[in-house]
């Protein structure tokens, strides 16, 4: 769109403003300033692009400037002061860009609630799946698929605008274009909202975001149905971030169809609680208490109940560590290098790691 398709109405009184202005050698009073502010305004709202609304004064003070003027001839227009006009001008287009920029403002964070608050139902599944549908396809989502989420956390938190999520975004703007997932931000954490079938996708944002937070760790739930699928994919998603946590699992990247065997170990939460105290329960009268022969034995389950590896890992010797085993048979009665009992004691540390025993009591 060029300055010549612009309508009259966004350029209203601007040449009376010019000749004013070349008369006079006056700047332009206030009233006519905000009159400038809210044409621009209404020329934003209307989707006119600023480039053209500028060129379209330019052209109309060119057109003032070449009118034909007489010294001396009644009627005739005054001749033009150019400083005057410039200055003019210049007031002009700066108070009508003013405008014009603070209704884009607006217009950016209204589209900016927007989003969050849609970013917020989807989520949580606050809304009508049936609106919430509606709403979804505003933001290139079709509700009727299956959906994945993948959800991001580093050591701080994140908010839409800071560098992280944007370099994500970049990434996977220039990486797949069109197919770009739903990105956004919810309680400092990165979210990608992806269709199921772009398993592609979601690899990508793991990586990325991986290296956007500084080695922060991803999550990925399963794919499910509609729009309650994308409610439960982001819980999921949630739950093995929190289980890594509690477990200290060293992958950076977690599924959580890897991960369900731990919802399963804790459904029944005091069959659990009474598992560990049974099996781990004496571990507290060790010197130094419980907590570092369950660390022993997470470490030795973990490495494949190799002892030097695991001694390795604990910063022991192969000697101590032997010791520490044997004396966790000594006071639970279960050998951790007899496969009948491994079972049991792994589990129970499964357990107590997920309910936070022994720092937590039950």
């Amino acid at each position: 769109m060029t300055g010549q398709d612009i309508p009259d109405e966004f350029l209203d009184g601007y040449t009376r403003l010019l000749a004013d202005a070349s008369a006079t050698g006056r700047g332009l009073t206030r009233d006519e300033l905000d009159s400038r502010r809210a044409l621009g305004e209404r020329a934003a709202d209307a989707g006119y692009g600023l480039r053209a609304l500028v060129g379209a004064h330019l052209a109309r003070a060119r057109a003032f400037g070449a009118a034909p003027r007489a010294h001396g001839v009644p009627g005739a227009a005054p001749p033009v002061s150019a400083e005057a006009v410039l200055a003019a001008v210049e007031q002009a287009v700066d108070a009508f860009a003013e405008g014009y920029e603070r209704a884009q403002r607006l217009a950016i964070r209204q589209e900016e609630a927007t989003r969050r608050e849609f970013i917020d139902d989807l989520l949580h599944g606050r809304s009508d799946f049936g609106l919430l549908a509606e709403r979804a396809e505003r933001f290139g989502l079709r509700l009727s698929l299956a959906h994945a989420v993948a959800v991001a956390q580093g050591d701080r938190a994140y908010e839409d605008g800071d560098d992280a999520p944007r370099e994500v975004e970049r990434a996977l703007t220039g990486r797949f274009g069109d197919r770009s997932p739903l990105l956004a931000t919810k309680d400092g954490r990165l979210v990608c909202v992806t269709t199921a079938d772009q398993e592609d996708v979601l690899d990508f944002f793991a990586k990325q975001a991986h290296a956007a937070t500084d080695g922060g760790r991803v999550a990925v739930g399963r794919p499910q149905p509609g729009a309650g699928g994308v409610v439960q994919s982001y819980e999921e998603a949630l739950s093995a971030l929190d289980l890594a946590a509690r477990l200290g699992l060293p992958e950076p990247v977690l599924r959580a169809a890897d991960l369900l065997v731990y919802p399963v170990l804790t459904r029944d939460r005091q069959a659990m609680a009474d598992l560990v105290l049974n099996t781990l329960g004496p571990l507290r009268a060790a010197r130094g208490g419980a907590e570092p022969l369950i660390e022993t034995l997470a470490v030795y389950f973990d490495a494949g109940c190799v002892a030097a590896q695991a001694a390795r890992r604990l910063s022991l010797s192969v000697r101590a560590l032997t010791y520490r085993l044997e004396r966790i048979h000594r006071l639970t009665g279960t050998n951790p290098a007899d496969p009948m009992h491994r079972y049991t004691l792994q589990t129970a540390v499964i357990g107590a790691r997920l309910l936070g025993w022994p720092a937590r009591e039950f």
